[in-house]
């Protein structure tokens, strides 16, 4: 087989590129596959495309008639009332639910920090220094030593805060 690199010439008329090209296809395969040819495409004229059709442009009903048989389900009231609630309607549903829930966190069955985090979170909420006390023995009664900690120094906090804004 010859390795050697031979020079490409360059052909300037058209008729001697389709020798060239005619030389390259003509050249026996012995790959054992049909040789199929394509048929040669035609540069006088486009092929043709066939538009798609388009269906009619129909104007859309200004008040279509309501679906029969489909009853849309009731809105949930209770839903309905916290998402019509306005900023004053929440602050008063808080104000209720945390003086309701003052007397009863001592009857709560909760772990020691649980009941301190309620106590806490009562005492930011509503900045009533008679709840430092209740909070301060949930706090004591903590078994674990690094969440007591947490807990006394939050209750140091909230003493300092309460202070500070007389």
């Amino acid at each position: 087989m010859d390795n050697s690199v031979q020079p490409i010439q360059s052909t300037n008329d058209d008729q001697e590129l389709a020798k060239v090209l005619a030389g390259i296809t003509q050249q026996p395969s012995n790959l054992g596959f049909e040789e199929v040819s394509a048929p040669a495409p035609s540069l006088s004229m486009p092929p043709q495309i066939n538009p798609i059709p388009t269906p009619p442009m129909v104007a859309p009903t200004p008040n279509p008639a309501p679906i029969t048989g489909y009853n849309p389900p009731a809105p949930d009231p209770v839903m309905g009332a916290a998402i019509n609630a306005t900023t004053g309607d929440l602050e008063s549903i808080k104000k209720d639910a945390l003086l309701e829930l003052r007397p009863l966190v001592d009857k709560l069955d909760l772990a020691a920090d649980e009941k301190f985090d309620i106590y806490l979170l009562l005492l930011r909420s509503t900045d009533d220094k008679t709840l430092i006390a209740p909070a301060h023995k949930a706090a004591a009664s903590i078994p674990d030593e690094s969440k007591k900690a947490q807990a006394l120094l939050d209750i140091i906090k909230e003493i300092d805060y309460l202070s500070a804004s007389k």
